[in-house]
C-alpha cells in the first residue's frame, strides 16, 4: 500500500534550509497527539473516499479532491486526512494561546497569520474547514488588538529606554563638569566604567530606540568619556611631574640629613633637622612604597643624630647631678657667712662669698628643675650682705642724718610687727621667711644706730 501525497504540495518547490528554519520559528507547530475516536469521527463526516481511491472533502458547500488512496482500507484514508485536519486545528488553537503570551512579537503574529491563512486556504485535510476559517478570522481580530497592545508597550519601552540612556548621558556629563582638584580619579573612572556597562546592558536587553536618537545620545556619552579620559591623562601627567619634583626634593633633604647625622652641635643641628622635617612635609607625596623607602633613609640619618644627642644628654644628666651635689656643698658654706651686722663683717663675708661664687661658676650646669632653687639660695646670701653694706654707706652719707631718726622709728615699728606675725604664724616655711625678713631689718637698724 502506498501513502497518498498531498495534492496541494505535490508540485511545490523544495524550500531552502533558512526558509524552513524561519517558518519553524514563526508558525505554530501542532504537537503530536493521539486524537480521540470521537474527534476523528466528527472530522471524517466532512470527507468521502471515491471508488477509484480518490479522497474528497466537503469544503464551502462543494467537494474538493485532496488526494489518492488507491490501495488499502478506505477507513484508514479518511482517518489519515481527519488527523491532518485536527493537526491544522491544533495549530490555530496554538496560535490563539500564543496571542495571550507576553513574549509574542508583532512579526511573529503577522507571519503566523500569513502561514495559517495559506494552510487553511485549500488544505489536504478532512474536517470542518469552515469552523477553522471562522476561528482564524476571530483570531485575526484578537491579533490586531494584540498588535496594538504590543505597539503601545513597545512605545513605552522605547520611551523608557530613551529615558535610561539619557540619564546615563546626563550623569556622565555631570561628572565631567564636576572634575577638579578634589576629584578622586580612581573612583570616578570606576563610575564611568559602570555607566558604560549599564549602557551596553540597555543596548542588549532594552527596546531598540530610533537610530538618530541612539546615535545622538552615544555621541554625547562618548564625548563625555573622552573628556574624562583626557582630563585624567592631564592629571596623571601633572601628578607624575609633582612626584618627580617631590622625589628630587626628598633626595636632596636626605643628602643634607646624612651630612648632619654626626654633628655634635646639638642645639643648632636639632634646629636644622626640624627645618628639614618642615621641608619634607611640604615636598608632597611620591607614592606609598617609594615614600616609605625615602622616609626610612631620612629617618635613619635623623636617628643617628638624635640617638647621639640623647646619649650625650644622659651623660650630661649624670654630670649635672654631680654638679648639684657640689653646689649644694658650696651653699652650706655661703649660708654660714650670714647673718652679718657690721660693715667689717659684711666686707669679710663679701670676700668669702666671691671665692665661693668663682668656684660655683667653674662647677658647671645642674639639672634644670634644681637651678632656680639653688640660685635663689645663693642670691639670698648675697642680698643679706648687700643690705648691710648699703646700710653702712647710708649711715656715712650726711644727707641721711636728717632722715635717720625717722627711719629708725619705722624699722623698730616693722620689727615689732614682724615679732607679732612670727608668734602667730604656724606654717614653718612662712615663719622662716618672716624670721629672715626680721633678721635683715634688724641688720638695717643696727647699721643706722
Amino acid at each position: 500500500m502506498s501513502v497518498p501525497e498531498d495534492t496541494t504540495t505535490k508540485s511545490a518547490p523544495i524550500p531552502s534550509p533558512a526558509l524552513v528554519a524561519k517558518k519553524k520559528a514563526s508558525t505554530p507547530v501542532a504537537p503530536k497527539v493521539d486524537y480521540s475516536s470521537t474527534d476523528l469521527a466528527a472530522a471524517e463526516k466532512f470527507g468521502r473516499l471515491g471508488d477509484d481511491g480518490t479522497v474528497y472533502v466537503s469544503d464551502n458547500g462543494a467537494e474538493r479532491e485532496i488526494g489518492q488512496f488507491p490501495d488499502g482500507d478506505g477507513a484508514d484514508a479518511l482517518k489519515l486526512f481527519a488527523r491532518r485536519y485536527l493537526d491544522l486545528k491544533s495549530k490555530v488553537e496554538l496560535f490563539a494561546a500564543r496571542l495571550e503570551s507576553s513574549s509574542i512579537k508583532t512579526r511573529e503574529i503577522d507571519e503566523s497569520l500569513k502561514n495559517l491563512a495559506e494552510e487553511t486556504k485549500e488544505p489536504a485535510v478532512i474536517g470542518d474547514l469552515a469552523a477553522v476559517r471562522t476561528r482564524l478570522e476571530e483570531l485575526k481580530g484578537l491579533a490586531q488588538t494584540k498588535k496594538q497592545q504590543l505597539a503601545e508597550e513597545h512605545k513605552k519601552a522605547v520611551e523608557a529606554a530613551l529615558a535610561q540612556r539619557t540619564k546615563i548621558v546626563e550623569k556622565s556629563e555631570e561628572i565631567v563638569n564636576s572634575l577638579g582638584d578634589s576629584t578622586n580619579w580612581r573612583n570616578t573612572a570606576e563610575e564611568f566604567k559602570k555607566l558604560f556597562e549599564e549602557w551596553q546592558s540597555h543596548q542588549r536587553h532594552d527596546a531598540r530606540i530610533d537610530k538618530p536618537q541612539a546615535d545622538a545620545l552615544w555621541k554625547r556619552f562618548s564625548s563625555a568619556r573622552s573628556a574624562f579620559n583626557q582630563a585624567r591623562r592631564k592629571w596623571a601627567q601633572a601628578r607624575d611631574a609633582q612626584r618627580e619634583g617631590a622625589r628630587s626634593t626628598k633626595e636632596t633633604i636626605i643628602g643634607e640629613a646624612e651630612a648632619l647625622e654626626n654633628s655634635t652641635d646639638w642645639a643648632q643641628t636639632s634646629h636644622e633637622f626640624n627645618q628639614l622635617m618642615d621641608r619634607w612635609k611640604a615636598a608632597g607625596r611620591v607614592g606609598r612604597s617609594e615614600d616609605d623607602a625615602l622616609w626610612a633613609r631620612f629617618r635613619a640619618a635623623a636617628d643617628v643624630f638624635f640617638n647621639a644627642r640623647q646619649a650625650d644628654r644622659d651623660q650630661m644628666g649624670v654630670e649635672e647631678k654631680d654638679n648639684l651635689v657640689k653646689k649644694e656643698a658650696l651653699l652650706v658654706k655661703a649660708e654660714a657667712l650670714v647673718p652679718v651686722s657690721t660693715e667689717e663683717e659684711a666686707r669679710q663675708a663679701r670676700a668669702a662669698l666671691g671665692s665661693i661664687q668663682d668656684e660655683w661658676d667653674q662647677i658647671g650646669r645642674v639639672p634644670r628643675e634644681d637651678l632656680r632653687r639653688i640660685e635663689d639660695r645663693l642670691s639670698a646670701v648675697e642680698k643679706q650682705i648687700k643690705n648691710v653694706e648699703e646700710a653702712a654707706w647710708t649711715q656715712k652719707d650726711p644727707e641721711t642724718d636728717a632722715r635717720k631718726s625717722s627711719f629708725e622709728t619705722q624699722l623698730e615699728a616693722q620689727l615689732a610687727e614682724l615679732d607679732a606675725k612670727i608668734a602667730a604664724e604656724s606654717d614653718p616655711d612662712k615663719k622662716k621667711a618672716l624670721e629672715t625678713e626680721k633678721a635683715t631689718k634688724q641688720q638695717w637698724l643696727n647699721a643706722v644706730k
